[in-house]
Parts: C-alpha cells; structure tokens; sequence
C-alpha cells in the first residue's frame, strides 16, 4: 500500500492527471472522476455505481483507519450522506424506491380491461380515463402504467395455433380482391374462398363490387351443393354482412339477423375469428395467397366469364388434385374418402334465396335490378314500385298484387339486360331492340301478354321516359 496512505496524511491523489485520478484507497475502483467529486455530474456519475457489497465495505475499512466521512466521500467521489447512511446501515442493501400514490391507483383492473379492448392503444386508453372516469393523465402516464401488459400484448398477436377439425365439422370463408386485366382493361376483382377445415377442398366466386350479404349467401349454397353437404359450423372473418358484435372478451357474439337465419335454415353454426386476428382460425393456410399467386396472377381475360371458366378449371384440374403442405394429401381425395360422407345431407331443402322477396322501383327503361342483372316489366310502371319474388330460377315481378313479369333467372352479377318482347314496344324503336339483342347487350323473350288494361295509363306520364331512352 503507498506510504502516503499508510501514513494516514498527505494527499492520495497527488501525481495523477486533472481529469481523472486512480483511486489508492486499497481496492481497485479504476478511473474515477474527482475534478470535482461533489459536482452535480460527478454524483449522478458515481452514486449509481456504489450498489455492491465490496464498494460498501472499503468505505468502512477507510473510516476504522481514521478517514473521516468528508475525506471518504472526497476519494471516493460520492457524496458525504451517501457514505453516512451506508455506515449507518452498517452493511450493504440495494437501493429501493418508494412507491408513490398516483392516480392510477385503484383502476388497474379497469386500465387492463380498456388496455385489451383497445389492443394497447394508449392515447385512447388516455381519453377513456377522461371520459369514463374524469381522470386527466398525460399519455406518457398512461404508457408507464400499460408497460407491463404491452410485452403480453405483442407475444399473444404473434402466436398462433394450428389445429385440425374432422371430416364435416367446419368450412372457412375468406375473401380477396386483386387487380386483372379483363378486356385490356385493369379491373378490380372481389372474390369469395370457401375453404372445407378438414380436406381443404374450395369453392371460389367473383364479384365486380365488394362482398354484400347477398353474395356471402349465395356462394355458401352454391357450396353446399358443389359438395353435395353442409358442415356443422361456418367460420367467417367479421364482415358487417355477417357479423353485428363481436367480443372476445366477454364472449358476445351478435349474428346479423339475415345470416342467423339463413343458418338456421340449413342446419349450420356461424362462427367467427377474433377482430382484428384472422389468424385465430387456427389455420394460417394462406388460402387467399394461393388463390391470387397461382389462380390468378399472371392471367388475362377477354371478359369476365372467360376469367370464371379459367377460375372453375384451376379450381377443378390445380387445386383440388395438388398435393396439399399441411395434409400431404391431395384435397379431392381426402374429401372423398372421409369428408363427403361426414357433411350433413342437403335432404331436397330448397334455396333459402329463393323465397327472398323485396320492392323495386321500375328505372326508365322499364327495368328493375335484381343480383346485378335487370329484367323488363311493362312501360306503364315506369317510376312506380313493384314487389320481386326470387323463386329458385324464376324472377316474378307483381305490381298491386297482380303477377306483370315472369322472367328466367340469371347468373347473378353477370350484367344481362332481360327484356320481355313487347316490353320496350312504343317505347324504343324496333331496330334499336334488335341492335341490343345482336349486340348481346339485352335478351329478349317471349311471356304471354298481359292485359293492358289493368296497367293501363296515360301516355303523357312516361313520355319523358320513353323520349330519353329513345
């Protein structure tokens, strides 16, 4: 040990650089800083180090040799209450910090539940507090508080499991959209997959405009009867077609009306995901993905039902005979052998879409649209509303009661103008009819007349419409 030290007097620092000096007080701190140990950096400097049993006993190893506190603290670099209340403990302890009252205090189980609701958003978390509770924080508050949930939060949105269903219990709906050269033309494509949980067997159907309820339904029976069954649940994301309500954590489930009961028709259980987590199928099949990559990419149409033949070939000659990655199996057999015999059987039920029956007010070219095609009632109900009946191929058009059009029905969104011959007389030229028929932009047929006199009306109050038209 220097003499300078032993002797108890003289300075230990003397020798060393102004800007740092090596510490002789008989254990090896290193390089300390001491050009002016008591200043505000050299406490934050120091004070956070001084948290180990062995710094605790040189500071009581310098005092039994007759160092004062002050001449600790100055060779040590530490302030002079830190070295007194560690000899006053006599030994070392960590530093503790007090808890402090906040405003928070109270609500935790509250916070939590808001914290879940609102998948960690702290800003809303923030004006909830507000709101619900009269409780101003700022954000920064809020953020400290959610800190321990946040790591929970994340790990949870990331995990998923994978689980298989049996034969017949469960059928998965998705849907898509890409962008397809149809006719030299970029056209947005809205597509429905339906996907069976346990072979992996599919059915896909486009659409010109996004997924309504009527589309979600139709492609679900053209399903059943595609494969001849109908599984025990239908698991869906939670389109607001499908799905009111939906909340995981207190389990409420709220079934659109239209949909319940259309599940209540035939026989299945509607399901749906987690908001926000379609992952919580349980399959993260990427059954869209394949749709777009291998159905579609890289293809171009000349019309839209050229694109449904191809979609309808893939799904037949691709799909259903690869070798799937998660089954090893090809879907078609898989579905043969254990799943078509698991669905529950159809029995002769009819459509439930064929008893759907609204009003629609007749356009001025003497048409209603129905499911995206438009189909011709007689010129005097022009501007009025008439009652359609969807009656399985059949769409019957009523006005007051009486049946005024029968028309065969049509694929639906398949744009086809259906004009009852006798419909548009009077009211568009002959040639103009027949250049539409030849043009395939309107079908026209034939339907035993129907007596004007009961439509009757005066021809000044559709001569606007019969003009323009024209």
């Amino acid at each position: 040990m220097p003499a300078a030290l032993a002797a108890g007097h003289g300075s230990p620092l003397q020798g060393s650089s102004a800007a740092e000096k090596r510490s002789t007080a008989g254990v090896g701190f290193g390089l300390v800083k001491t050009a002016n140990a008591h200043t505000a950096g050299g406490l934050v400097a120091l004070e956070g180090v001084m948290e180990t049993p062995e710094e605790v006993a040189v500071m009581r190893q310098l005092l039994e040799r007759g160092w004062s506190r002050r001449r600790i603290a100055t060779e040590l670099g530490i302030s002079r209450h830190t070295v007194s209340r560690y000899l006053a403990l006599g030994e070392w302890q960590p530093y503790s910090t007090a808890h402090r009252a906040g405003q928070l205090d109270g609500h935790r189980e509250w916070l939590q539940q808001q914290f879940e609701q609102h998948h960690g958003n702290a800003e809303v978390l923030r004006q909830e507090l507000l709101k619900q509770k009269g409780i101003s924080v700022s954000q920064r508050t809020v953020e400290r508080a959610v800190q321990p949930w946040r790591e929970a939060l994340r790990q949870s949105a990331q995990a998923t499991v994978r689980y298989e269903t049996r034969p017949g219990k469960q059928l998965q709906a998705d849907f898509g959209e890409l962008w397809v050269p149809i006719g030299g033309v970029q056209t947005k494509v809205h597509f429905c997959l339906l996907t069976l949980g346990y072979s992996r067997r599919q059915l896909i159907r486009v659409y010109r405009q996004q997924q309504q309820q009527r589309h979600w339904l139709q492609a679900l029976e053209e399903a059943f009867r595609f494969w001849g069954g109908i599984p025990e649940e239908v698991l869906v994301d939670n389109a607001k077609a499908l799905i009111t309500l939906n909340n995981p954590r207190t389990g409420e489930l709220v079934v659109n009306p239209t949909f319940a009961a259309f599940a209540r028709h035939w026989g299945f259980t509607p399901k749906a995901c987690w908001p926000h987590r379609p992952q919580t199928k349980g399959k993260d099949e990427r059954g869209v993905g394949y749709v777009k990559r291998s159905g579609l990419a890289g293809h171009r149409f000349d019309t839209w039902g050229q694109m449904e033949s191809h979609l309808e070939w893939w799904n037949r000659e691709i799909a259903d005979v690869r070798i799937h990655g998660t089954t090893g199996e090809q879907p078609l057999v898989r579905f043969q052998r254990d799943e078509a015999a698991a669905l529950m059987g159809l029995n002769g039920k009819p459509s439930y879409l064929a008893e759907q029956e609204f009003s629609r007010r007749v356009d001025k070219d003497c048409c209603v649209q129905v499911e995206g095609n438009w189909y011709s009632v007689p010129v005097a109900l022009v501007g009025q509303n008439v009652s359609v009946q969807v009656r399985d191929q059949q769409v019957v058009i009523r006005q007051a009661g009486r049946i005024v059009a029968r028309h065969t029905r049509q694929t639906a969104n398949h744009r086809i103008r259906q004009v009852i011959a006798g419909h548009w007389a009077g009211l568009v030229p002959q040639r103009v009819i027949e250049a539409a028929q030849a043009d395939g932009l309107a079908e026209v047929v034939t339907l035993n007349a129907v007596r004007r006199s009961s439509l009757a009306r005066p021809l000044s109050d559709y001569a606007a419409a019969a003009a323009e038209v024209g």
